[in-house]
């Protein structure tokens, strides 16, 4: 179950975080117009990810079964990179030199349009969790950002009856709107802000920019769905 309060070793993020210049960073050439700033660079991401890994693992070891392990919920689609970075860190990260198996499941949660939530939250799983019964769970997210999402998910994944279940969230918004719920380790918390990279879209774009950016209003405009 996600703590009632932030993760305190997370990385606070500027409301106004220094402007790093495109030209001195790698990235796909044809985003340069539809980004206002870097907010993390990669590097960054993957060395706290490594330090994520380390706490992780020290804290769900003893509560893993030896036999059943860890059992990783990958939230699709924002989450592959974070989720694919995390657990190959934690499998390298073992306290007491114990080897901790972890079982990867996959499900899909959708909230957003464009850059406003819709209000909704839609959950998909993409096959049976009956397997988590009296499991440790621990639920990989790319961002929190109202909370509302994360309520959804944990409260669908309770009817599996696992035994606890902890979250992991890369970023995590400061926001008025959010609803007090917060993941038990978090990476990065950052402004109210849209961003994109590593995997976080702007309507299915800018998944393959290995920078966490905030995406520019040429952008939003650029790769906005249109209303049908």
């Amino acid at each position: 179950m996600a703590q009632q309060g932030p993760q305190k070793s997370a990385i606070i993020i500027p409301d106004e975080p220094p402007v790093l210049p495109l030209e001195s960073l790698s990235y796909p050439a044809h985003y340069a117009p539809y980004i206002s700033n870097v907010v993390i660079p990669y590097g960054l991401v993957l060395d706290r990810i490594e330090r994520m890994a380390e706490e992780i693992s020290q804290d769900l070891q003893a509560s893993c079964d030896p036999e059943e392990g860890l059992h990783a919920i990958c939230v699709l689609k924002g989450g592959f990179k974070f989720f694919t970075d995390l657990t190959d860190r934690m499998q390298s990260k073992n306290c007491c030199h114990k080897s901790l198996k972890i079982s990867s499941h996959f499900i899909r949660a959708k909230s957003y349009q464009n850059d406003q939530s819709t209000g909704s939250v839609s959950i998909m799983k993409l096959y049976d969790l009956e397997v988590l019964a009296n499991k440790t769970v621990l639920v990989v997210e790319d961002i929190v950002d109202t909370g509302h999402t994360l309520s959804k998910l944990i409260e669908h994944l309770h009817q599996y009856k696992p035994k606890t279940i902890k979250v992991a969230s890369l970023l995590l918004k400061r926001t008025p709107l959010h609803n007090g719920l917060f993941p038990d380790y978090v990476g990065f918390s950052v402004p109210n802000m849209f961003i994109v990279g590593y995997a976080l879209d702007y309507n299915e774009n800018f998944r393959d920019l290995k920078h966490i950016c905030q995406i520019s209003d040429e952008g939003k405009k650029k790769f906005a769905n249109k209303p049908t």
